[in-house]
């Protein structure tokens, strides 16, 4: 059975319950939600808006109108960035993203807005008050990724948070490395927009995301279609969330992903995240003795999250992956992780590094099995 250490990318397995949900989504309630008014159909959207609810109190949104379903954090974040920029706009926003908010934002510094890129220090961290330095009177948006996911390092969300609001900016963060295994509380966080998926470290199926907006924050419609109501109206409705959830909703998905979380309020984040650190302090502890192996990122436990990226000393990140792969059956990433100005900092482009993303079905075992592979692997 393959030992799964590629959390990051989505997390596997899924908890049973999520599994279940889909399939009676599908079989018992498989209607177009908000559409009509027979009992399917209603039964539909309870699903829709009992998810949401458990959203809204998960990141403390004052809200559920502050709720809106996404396809995943990709599309959130374009939904987040281009529907608040507009000509002549300043963002900042850090080398550590995501391509999910470096590509839109150099998209539209190509032709419409002003961007600067902060950087991050040797330990993979953010400094807000570089950040701060870089406002400037057009400046409108912050965009921080909440944790790396190539180096794992949660970054200083609350204290960019404050000043952001401290200069009457809109703030935005990826939080899809982040939520489900850290509390996140956009209100005292001072949280103007927020991005993230369902697949990842909210243990949810594929296809599912968040998008959180504050009361100040005004985003343009993303898509504009049908949304079950107001529908002699030649526009998209103003009202959230219709103006952002045009067309069918991913009822199965959005179903599974209230599952996922049913699965994480019993057993807690706080639970989940002790058990990922301790399996990361094991494999931190156990790699570092591997005089082959380099790691990347912080020794901190408490200001990271489960991922761990490093290299092997005459080994592309590519090769070790597909050694891993078909030999000892664990599944990890090898390259850029989508993060190519990580890398390009780190000095590890373009062949990249070797990452793995521990999850909460992970187990000590197969930690262990993991390093012996990798000793194996050193040795030839």
């Amino acid at each position: 059975m393959t030992i799964y250490l590629d959390n990051a990318a989505t997390s596997y397995p899924k908890p049973p319950l999520v599994y279940q949900r889909m399939i009676e989504s599908l079989q018992l309630s498989g209607a177009n939600p908000g559409r009509s008014a027979h009992r399917m159909a209603r039964a539909a959207q309870q699903i829709i808006e009992d998810t949401r609810l458990k959203l809204a109190k998960l990141i403390k949104a004052q809200s559920l109108e502050q709720i809106i379903f996404t396809f995943n954090a990709t599309d959130a974040l374009n939904i987040a960035i281009k529907g608040v920029l507009s000509t002549g706009d300043h963002a900042i926003s850090t080398t550590l993203e995501h391509n999910s908010v470096l590509r839109p934002l150099q998209n539209l510094a190509q032709k419409d807005i002003l961007l600067s890129l902060v950087g991050f220090d040797s330990q993979g961290f953010v400094s807000p008050q570089e950040i701060e330095k870089q406002i400037r009177p057009e400046t409108k948006l912050i965009a921080v990724t909440a944790a790396s996911n190539v180096l794992g390092t949660l970054q200083p969300i609350a204290e960019i948070g404050d000043i952001a609001k401290r200069h009457n900016l809109l703030f935005l963060v990826d939080a899809a490395q982040a939520l489900g295994v850290i509390a996140i509380d956009v209100q005292q966080m001072q949280i103007d927009l927020l991005a993230a998926s369902g697949h990842k470290s909210l243990l949810g199926p594929p296809g599912t995301g968040l998008f959180y907006l504050s009361n100040r924050a005004k985003v343009k419609s993303w898509r504009e279609g049908g949304t079950g109501g107001d529908s002699l109206s030649p526009l998209q409705p103003v009202e959230l969330p219709f103006q952002l959830e045009a067309g069918t909703h991913n009822l199965a998905g959005i179903a599974g992903l209230g599952a996922a979380l049913d699965f994480l309020a019993q057993e807690s984040i706080e639970k989940i995240r002790c058990h990922e650190l301790s399996l990361l302090e094991y494999l931190l502890n156990s790699i570092q003795e591997i005089d082959e192996v380099k790691i990347y990122g912080s020794n901190d436990l408490t200001r990271r999250v489960g991922v761990l990226s490093f290299a092997v000393a005459s080994y592309r990140s590519d090769e070790v992956a597909a050694i891993l792969d078909q030999h000892f059956d664990i599944a990890v990433r090898g390259g850029l992780h989508c993060a190519p100005l990580v890398h390009k900092t780190l000095g590890t482009s373009p062949d990249g590094l070797v990452r793995v993303s521990i999850g909460a079905f992970n187990t000590l075992e197969e930690i262990k099995l993991f390093i012996t592979a990798i000793k194996e692997i050193v040795v030839g």
